[in-house]
């Protein structure tokens, strides 16, 4: 992230989430000045461009609900002021999917926050070999050129939402998110295996994405496909599996391509 930070030109801070973290290390205070009596604000380490929570689940759920205000608004709150967050800004969070001693489960209304869940699987053999190439050595540094300004991330954002689609896509979107919530409408057969299906943060951000994938593969109008190719990391966090699911072992990822296969595509 660090790196990916540097060839975007923007500011960076890492936070190392642990269970004796408080909101108040995240966001930043009010420090009374006892000299002339009056309090300052301290800003914290979100008073940045691109923000890495590393390990996100090891600090309790009131300090994971400190980003709340910074992930929805892009501001802070601290006092009785409020403060703007700088833009672009972006909030990268890690979990380790193997070990859960010593954390605490976030909140929903702060994971429905995050626009996409990728699953990190092992590297190929191919990558395994350049990892090597390229990291095995005690020198850890890299220089890293700068290959866009924040500008121009905020110019192509511009240009993503002028980015066409059509209503039939729109209803097909629509309907996705739906057959997470009512799949028996959609003759899926799929009610036992969900708890609660996707929010409409879901509808709003599988438009986004599918817009940022048609603007990426060069084209000026969104696809059916370019939802189904970003569907999954749009839907695996949101669609939550009842307790008969995870006893077929049936996850939210086979939930949701169960959900495409069955809704007709325009």
């Amino acid at each position: 992230m660090k790196t990916l930070a540097q060839a975007i030109s923007a500011t960076f801070r890492r936070i190392q989430f642990t269970p004796d973290l408080l909101p108040a290390d995240l966001i930043g205070t009010m420090i009374y000045n006892p000299r002339d009596g009056a309090f300052t604000t301290r800003k914290g380490p979100v008073f940045a461009q691109i923000i890495l929570a590393d390990e996100i689940n090891r600090a309790p759920a009131k300090v994971q609900s400190a980003l709340l205000e910074a992930m929805q608004e892009h501001q802070v709150t601290i006092g009785d002021a409020t403060h703007p967050l700088p833009e672009p800004f972006l909030v990268l969070a890690t979990q380790n999917p193997i070990e859960q001693e010593g954390t605490y489960p976030l909140p929903e209304a702060q994971v429905d926050r995050f626009m996409l869940k990728l699953r990190i699987v092992y590297p190929s053999r191919e990558e395994e070999r350049q990892i090597l190439d390229r990291m095995a050595t005690t020198s850890n540094h890299q220089e890293v050129r700068a290959v866009v300004t924040p500008a121009e991330i905020l110019a192509a954002r511009a240009l993503v939402d002028q980015i066409y689609i059509d209503d039939k896509v729109k209803e097909y979107i629509v309907n996705i998110v739906f057959a997470t919530r009512e799949p028996a409408a959609y003759q899926l057969d799929l009610g036992p295996l969900i708890q609660y299906g996707a929010s409409p943060r879901a509808t709003l951000y599988l438009t986004l994405a599918a817009k940022a994938h048609a603007f990426l593969q060069g084209r000026g109008y969104v696809t059916p496909q370019d939802v189904k190719s970003i569907g999954a990391d749009v839907l695996r966090h949101r669609v939550i599996v009842t307790y008969e699911a995870e006893a077929e072992e049936i996850d939210a990822d086979e939930v949701v391509r169960r959900v495409f296969d069955g809704v007709p595509v325009p």
